[in-house]
């Protein structure tokens, strides 16, 4: 079993993809070492951190993001097929080192992306590993659909968001999936009224004030109350997540029966709003708890494991609303 290839397949879910980071550490703390991993949208990002070997850095940098820096990585491009044009996302990955070629990564790296055109699942396994990321994570009506290879890719959570089947075909034995969505349906979409004195007013005024000079005034009123919904009013960003959510749900379950991992964690992450980039360590600690959990699972794959994890982490989940 040493010699068998360990594939890690780690699912969509915007903010919620920051538990990949600690589902990644403490498998590596008990010497479970992807040698494949396969990512759609967030999971493809944190997967080619890992493959890249800028994990580290990227948590570092995560875990001191406040609302004013998830509001600057933001580039309001209303006309652009989505709210948001995504270089500056590309620039962060840069930045963090997470860039070159895929072929030349120290893992076997894919993500998944979903033809806008055709609704084909594209799978993403040479070439520039930022741009790879960037198709990847292109959540229709946030970000402009990404042009590759004479063809506009939006988000794989569309047709793939867990890639099991991505995992397998780059020769994974034993493969690991992380589903970061299976406790979201059910849970209220309808927050409390924002106010001035929030982080998440302060995120849309940010966002407002990036736009074009000659609709600023007359949007404004109407960006507000999408984004700074009243309270008992579904804002926008509720509406799109919750039907992704749902929509990938019923996806991930028809996939998961067809083409079940040897193992599946499940982070219980249903108080982390997709947007809460900001709740990186929630996550991560999360992610950790989640491997902890299936430590019974894993051990029938990797005998060598201990019984009990020699320092157990609590689930985050209930941290905080």
């Amino acid at each position: 079993m040493s010699e068998a290839k360990i594939g890690l397949a780690l699912g969509s879910g915007a903010a919620r993809g920051w538990a990949h980071i600690g589902v990644i550490e403490a498998l590596l703390d008990k010497k479970i070492v992807p040698d494949v991993v396969c990512g759609t949208s967030i999971g493809a990002l944190v997967g080619a951190a890992y493959a890249t070997n800028r994990l580290p850095q990227l948590r570092a940098r995560i875990e001191l993001l406040d609302w004013r820096e998830i509001a600057f990585l933001i580039d309001v491009h209303i006309s652009s097929g989505g709210l948001m044009e995504g270089a500056r996302i590309e620039l962060f990955l840069r930045d963090l080192g997470i860039s070159g070629p895929i072929e030349v990564c120290g893992k076997r790296f894919a993500a998944v992306a979903t033809d806008l055109t055709t609704g084909r699942e594209i799978w993403l396994e040479t070439g520039a590993i930022d741009k790879a990321v960037r198709a990847s994570i292109s959540i229709p009506g946030v970000f402009r659909p990404f042009r590759l290879n004479d063809a506009w890719l939006i988000d794989g959570g569309l047709v793939n968001p867990v890639p099991v089947s991505l995992c397998r075909a780059l020769g994974a034995d034993i493969i690991i999936a992380v589903d970061l969505n299976a406790d979201l349906l059910g849970r209220h979409v309808v927050g409390k009224a924002a106010t001035s004195a929030t982080p998440r007013h302060e995120f849309a005024e940010h966002v407002i004030e990036q736009l074009p000079a000659l609709f600023r005034e007359q949007l404004k009123p109407i960006a507000t109350n999408l984004l700074s919904p009243k309270e008992a009013v579904p804002g926008y960003f509720d509406v799109l997540a919750n039907a992704l959510n749902i929509m990938q749900d019923h996806i991930t379950r028809t996939r998961l029966a067809g083409e079940p991992p040897h193992v599946l964690l499940r982070p219980q992450l249903t108080n982390l709003n997709w947007m809460e980039f900001n709740r990186a360590p929630e996550a991560i600690a999360e992610g950790r708890a989640s491997v902890e959990r299936a430590n019974i699972q894993l051990q029938k794959y990797f005998p060598e494991l201990v019984t009990e994890p020699e320092h157990p982490v609590p689930s985050a989940s209930g941290n905080r609303n």
